[in-house]
């Protein structure tokens, strides 16, 4: 009888370098290294992430000893290495070409008393660079399309004065005037060839106007086509106008974009938050950043597999032979960001929160509100009112089966408890002791746990789908608390536990008996937002006022707190959810009582793990 093995052959595989996610959707961003010097407004070209160019910027040093910069440096996949320096420096220049021939033009310098933007034109053979006609419209923060150093559209940028619209034409020996872009706007993403180019997001017409329009370039017109999700400025972009990147951009954003030549796509986040970055890549699998604000001298490389070195499934495990590593491929958390969404109706503060970031609830809050709105991950809408609203004080659940508790819109503070079946409100039993502005945990409807309040209070109860039983106190009665967990485990951390509080950093672990003292918050606040459904996923944000309004996120891991990506605005009593809040959540307000929403997600991104003992 033949053997299983004979049959089957071996179930893990035998290899000899990490597996990869195939295609551009589950492909990642890995640090490659690091430049010679910190820059920015720096420019780049070139075909893969193992031949780039990187050429002028400005140093990261704010010293005025690095205003602008000729340096250029070569990329091999590794490292950089130092060759011959532009003949004018300067920095916010534009870009085009491969590592051995490439255009560099436009810019600005900073002469004292005159505008410094630039008309300079160069031209890279791989050795050194050689003066060429100028541009026809001197601009700076303009883009760069074209695939080598005879032919190149420059469109865009700011003349000194504005941003233009201006599309020039590069044949090699001059410039040429050809069809404007429809979109006025500079600090944009491009690439592309000359005769099909792509322009993505950035400033239009003013520094106050972010657009999200899209065009397509065919050698002598554009056309708009579809918006990207996240408008920004200041962005990198790689490959070409039916297979793009984008990524980065300001306010100092990680997010990164896949376009397929239809539509837009989030995908894995650069590691870190950076803008005004150097970009090279003629295809979208192998794209590179380099450089820009925030992270200085950091180079990030993108890749993505093909078929024939891919594993899609997880769970996947095989066997190094040339390390002696056993490995498995897994789903792990990346690095959460901030994201704007939606705006809210009717901004207010301090309202009763739950759900998910695609099915959240928010309700009442202000000073008497009675208003409740319903967020997809995208728009909020009106929904039927809570009987009596006001400035609440816990809430968990779902979209549709939630459950909030402890009001104040006058004195005395209410004990009223009531449940969300998805279309309304109903009143259940009571809180046994009436406080608003506590924290909560429980995750579900049935089951919810809420403690401290308004004036201090050390008070812990715990609803069991019935009724509310007093339990073990906090060890420190405090209000503007937040936390999450369920009800046999719990964190809560920060608020006031005076005027001021004296403690503002403190944590408590619940245990479903008690209450211990735990590691503290990085920053101590009060008036923060945020929860989650399970002890080691719980993320707070926002709050203040110590010593003011803070935008400040951390993450509860179930034994410390750690610092993630603030939010894009300091925000205090902010509506938030509750449920799942440690990988996904929103944020609707602004420090006054506006309808702004940011949204937090932390993407799943599949990594190959060695198998320890």
């Amino acid at each position: 009888m033949a053997e299983y093995k004979a049959i089957h052959g071996f179930t893990v595989q035998n290899r000899t370098s990490d597996t990869k996610i195939e295609g551009v959707t589950g492909a990642a961003w890995a640090s490659g290294g690091n430049l010679p010097v910190a820059l920015y407004e720096n420019a780049g070209a070139g075909t893969t992430h193992s031949a780039a160019l990187n050429f002028g910027g400005q140093g990261n040093d704010p010293s005025p000893a690095h205003p602008h910069t000729g340096d250029t440096q070569t990329y091999n996949g590794t490292s950089w290495t130092e060759v011959n320096n532009l003949n004018n420096s300067r920095r916010s220049l534009s870009g085009a070409g491969t590592q051995t021939s490439a255009l560099a033009f436009g810019g600005y310098t900073t002469p004292p008393g005159s505008d410094g933007t630039q008309v300079h034109t160069e031209s890279w053979n791989g050795t050194s660079w050689t003066e060429k006609n100028n541009l026809s419209t001197k601009r700076k923060d303009a883009q760069g399309i074209g695939v080598s150093n005879t032919a190149c559209i420059c469109a865009g940028g700011n003349n000194g004065s504005g941003s233009v619209n201006n599309n020039e034409s590069w044949n090699g020996t001059s410039w040429t005037e050809v069809s404007e872009i429809n979109t006025t706007r500079e600090r944009f993403a491009a690439t592309g060839s000359s005769t099909a180019g792509i322009i993505a997001t950035g400033y239009a017409s003013s520094p106050d106007a972010v657009t999200a329009n899209v065009e397509l370039w065919n050698g002598s017109a554009w056309t708009e086509t579809g918006n990207v999700n996240t408008a920004r400025s200041f962005v990198g972009g790689s490959g070409t106008n039916s297979d793009m990147i984008i990524a980065g951009g300001s306010p100092n954003l990680a997010n990164t974009e896949f376009w397929d030549g239809s539509t837009w796509t989030e995908v894995a986040d650069l590691a870190n938050g950076r803008y005004l970055t150097g970009s090279a890549g003629d295809t979208a699998v192998q794209a590179i950043v380099f450089g820009g604000e925030g992270r200085s001298n950091s180079t990030e490389e993108f890749s993505a597999a093909g078929i024939t070195d891919s594993i899609i499934n997880t769970g996947q495990v095989y066997y190094r032979s040339d390390t002696g590593d056993l490995k498995v491929t897994l789903n792990v958390l990346g690095s959460g960001v901030w994201s704007s969404g939606g705006d809210m109706n009717s901004g207010r503060e301090q309202g009763a929160d739950f759900g998910s970031l695609t099915a959240g609830v928010a309700a009442g809050g202000g000073g008497s509100s009675v208003d409740v709105e319903e967020y997809n991950g995208t728009s909020w809408s009106e929904v039927n009112n809570i009987t009596a609203g006001g400035a609440a004080g816990g809430a968990t659940g779902s979209q549709t089966a939630g459950i909030i508790f402890g009001f104040k819109n006058s004195a005395p503070v209410r004990v009223d408890t009531m449940t969300y079946n998805g279309t309304s409100f109903t009143e259940v039993n009571n809180l046994n002791t009436g406080r608003n502005v506590g924290g909560s945990a429980g995750g579900v409807q049935t089951s919810a746990l809420y403690a401290g309040g308004g004036g201090s209070i050390t008070n812990t109860e715990i609803w069991n789908g019935t009724s509310w039983t007093e339990v073990n106190n906090l060890n420190d009665g405090r209000y503007f608390l937040k936390g999450g967990g369920t009800t046999t485990a719990a964190v809560m951390a920060g608020g006031y536990n005076g005027s001021p509080s004296t403690n503002p950093t403190q944590s408590e672990q619940w245990n479903g008996t008690s209450w211990t003292e735990g590691n503290n918050l990085n920053s101590g606040r009060a008036f923060l937002t945020g929860g989650g459904s399970t002890y080691s996923s719980v993320i707070v944000f926002g709050g203040g006022p110590m010593p003011g309004v803070s935008a400040k996120t951390e993450f509860w891991n179930g034994t410390s707190w750690s610092e993630e990506n603030d939010m894009a605005t300091a925000s205090e009593t902010s509506h938030g959810t509750t449920q799942g809040a440690g990988t996904a959540t929103y944020r609707a307000r602004t420090p006054s009582p506006a309808n702004a929403t940011e949204e937090w997600t932390v993407p799943s991104i599949a990594t190959n793990k060695t198998i320890t003992d």
